[in-house]
């Protein structure tokens, strides 16, 4: 009984939070609210007795990954006028985008056959399954979504440098 209100809890609050870093103007209150996500998630994963997850959820993606968002957005100091020039254009673009791709994604999984489970010999839910799954058979989006969060590091460094005076 205690569970399921825990669980209630925990994903009615990620839900709110998750639908405030969408609904925010401010990019700072974005961020701050998907730390808010990602404490809910890391409590979810306690739950399930997924301790090492839990602690990976909150010291990587809370502590290194969401403080980077916050530096980039302090780096470049974007004022309230140029947000709302941006948000004009690109919010409908990349939300019809958004949903295209989305669906693209919905209809290949659906019409796919599922594949059979590949043996493992590591036990289920340790780290070195978990290690497993990532480094043997998702190594390839592991990999993308490195160099992905590298491109926006120096697009966003080079964006803050803004024009040298000549």
């Amino acid at each position: 009984m205690a569970e399921t209100v825990f669980f209630y809890i925990f994903t009615s609050l990620m839900l709110a939070a998750a639908i405030a870093v969408v609904r925010h103007r401010s990019p700072m209150y974005s961020v701050l609210s998907l730390l808010v996500v990602m404490f809910c998630l890391s409590g979810l994963f306690v739950m399930l007795g997924a301790y090492f997850l839990a602690a990976i959820q909150v010291l990587l993606y809370a502590g290194a990954v969401l403080v980077l968002f916050l530096y980039v957005l302090m780096l470049l100091n974007l004022s309230p006028d140029s947000l709302n020039r941006a948000n004009v254009f690109i919010q409908p673009v990349a939300g019809i985008t958004a949903a295209g791709l989305l669906f693209v994604a919905l209809c290949r999984v659906a019409t796919q056959s599922p594949l059979p489970p590949t043996p493992t010999v590591a036990q289920p839910g340790t780290i070195e399954a978990l290690g497993r799954l990532l480094f043997r058979d998702y190594l390839l989006p592991f990999e993308l979504t490195s160099f992905l969060i590298l491109a926006a590091i120096i697009g966003a460094v080079t964006l803050a440098k803004g024009k040298s005076p000549s």
